[in-house]
């Protein structure tokens, strides 16, 4: 969305909710009228230079325009999908819904996203968390390299670190200063925090950080990089740095960031955590001039800096990766396949409105169009539900959650979303041994994972189908929801900047199509009324 920011964020407090001006206002009643809406949408589409990003936006403003007609957006929806449904016939249907390149496949996307939120924050929002936060966790059990994030556990052979150090776990006692941010008297200020002795001084403090979240359920009150260190030692303190004095240079001038071992820390150590009084500088970023657990001389460290030629592995024995990938695989598979599970299962027999109702509207398209063959409404289903809004929140947890996604979890969460995908795949897989390591770790699940989505799929289509009226009165709620929660007037005026660009192209078209005079009158209302309200910005 980038500069668009502003069009999702409900600025009502400088004017009345109710004071629409008389230009939207007209436009909104305008873009009200299906027929209308619907040659519009076409005949943008026709236009060269109205590229696939301008389609996706014009698609995310008419979301936000009727966001609270929610109903008619179904509707609109529906004769769209018809429509392309007319233009891929001719074509191979298996390929319809595949990409996002037309208006009406961006408008799906926005339709599950909001008609799915409900069921995403009940029902796959718990798991979903659980599974980010177990990885997470375990990453940060074994030595994981500051500088280019690579671990000894993770999911994706990109991030694996090679050569690890010999490493124990240190089990500190940890004081936290009482400050003004959080003087509440309830809250644990003496903590035992675990950490490696291979952890930078930084990362100990990110773990010593999320101790105290976890012990006293809110923040310390203080960012990363206002707090300083002290490890206590009988009557001295000694201030703990990520680079000091006692840094070790090697031979070529590349500085070791110390850790918990370099100031050889021990068990039970007392540490305190002070707010610092100096400016603080802001998380550093080091650069080539400094190294953590891969060594310069090493050929993960040269890798890095691009200096040789990536492939020619000496640990190239796709084995080896694999066993050291498992055992991450197997400490989250359980909560993974929970999560799995909390989307493609029915709880309580029941479907998601949204889910049964599109899948029924597919069902019946295949049919009207006697397509026989059960593998197109399967892909279509596939290409609308799974790869269209589950892959993008699985590979996205920040769009659900206040949490960072570090490039190491992203790398994680690609390998988690193609297992995911492969469940939903109609293709057998033929994995040799020059498959990637991504498709071998989840290779013996894919089989019972298929079968269970496609039960799933029977299990949707063998429910009683909604009537008209339960989809309304749901869709109607939704609606309701959804009131000022986008800016309904930016939308309105970015859907006009585009009418206006192709003012005459539309206006043409509207000439050649019956019963469409009246919207044609109307439309030429609604530019009057545009220019006017320019006019005055200008007098």
């Amino acid at each position: 969305s980038g500069g668009f920011t502003h069009i999702f964020t409900e600025d009502m407090h400088n004017r009345d909710a109710n004071d629409k001006n008389e230009s939207l206002t007209a436009l909104d009643a305008l873009i009200c009228n299906k027929s209308f809406l619907v040659t519009v949408i076409h005949t943008l589409e026709k236009q060269k230079n109205f590229s696939v990003k301008d389609r996706c936006l014009f698609a995310s403003f008419l979301t936000i325009a009727l966001q609270t007609k929610l109903v008619y957006l179904t509707s609109i929806l529906e004769v769209l999908t018809r429509d392309l449904m007319e233009q891929c016939s001719n074509m191979q249907p298996k390929l319809m819904l595949r990409r996002t390149e037309s208006v009406v496949e961006k408008l799906l996307t926005n339709w599950m996203s909001v008609c799915l939120s409900g069921f995403l924050r009940e029902t796959v929002g718990e798991p979903f968390y659980l599974l980010v936060t177990t990885l997470n966790q375990k990453i940060n059990k074994g030595p994981v390299d500051v500088i280019t994030c690579k671990a000894l556990y993770t999911l994706n052979e990109d991030w694996l670190l090679w050569q690890v150090p010999e490493f124990s776990t240190v089990a500190l006692n940890v004081v936290f200063e009482k400050i003004p941010e959080n003087e509440s008297a309830d809250v644990c200020r003496n903590i035992s925090v675990n950490v490696l002795d291979c952890d930078t001084i930084g990362q100990a403090k990110e773990k010593i950080f999320q101790a105290f979240l976890s012990k006293n359920g809110s923040p310390y009150g203080l960012q990363l990089n206002e707090i300083g260190l002290e490890l206590q030692v009988g009557t001295r303190q000694k201030e703990l740095l990520d680079i000091d004095s006692s840094s070790v240079i090697l031979e070529d001038g590349i500085t070791k960031l110390n850790t918990i071992g370099h100031y050889e820390i021990s068990n039970g150590s007392t540490i305190k955590v002070f707010k610092k009084i100096a400016n603080f500088t802001s998380d550093v970023e080091y650069s080539d001039d400094h190294c953590h657990l891969i060594l310069p001389d090493s050929e993960a460290f040269q890798d890095v800096q691009g200096k040789r030629h990536r492939g020619k592995h000496k640990f190239k024995v796709k084995e080896m990766y694999l066993t050291k990938l498992l055992s991450t695989k197997v400490a989250i598979h359980s909560v993974l396949e929970k999560l799995f599970r909390s989307i493609w299962s029915l709880p309580n027999s029941r479907a998601p409105f949204a889910i049964k109702y599109f899948f029924d509207f597919l069902d019946a398209q295949a049919e009207n169009k006697k397509i026989t063959d059960p593998d197109v409404v399967h892909i279509w289903k596939t290409n609308s539900l799974p790869l269209r809004f589950w892959v993008n929140i699985l590979k996205n947890p920040q769009f659900v959650f206040d949490i960072k996604k570090t490039p190491h979890i992203d790398g994680c969460l690609s390998v988690i979303a193609q297992a995911f995908m492969d469940a939903f795949s109609l293709t057998e897989q033929q994995l040799g041994k020059e498959a990637p390591t991504n498709k071998l770790l989840y290779a013996k699940d894919i089989p019972t994972y298929k079968e269970e989505v496609k039960s799933y799929y029977k299990a949707i289509r063998d429910l009683p189908p909604l009537s008209s009226s339960e989809m309304e009165e749901f869709l109607t709620q939704e609606s309701k929801k959804h009131e000022n929660e986008f800016n309904e007037e930016v939308a309105l005026t970015e859907i006009y900047k585009y009418i206006v660009k192709y003012f005459d192209e539309i206006l043409n078209k509207l000439e050649r199509e019956r019963g469409l005079e009246e919207a044609q009158k109307q439309l030429l209302h609604v530019k009057v009324l545009f220019d006017e309200k320019k006019k005055c910005k200008w007098m």
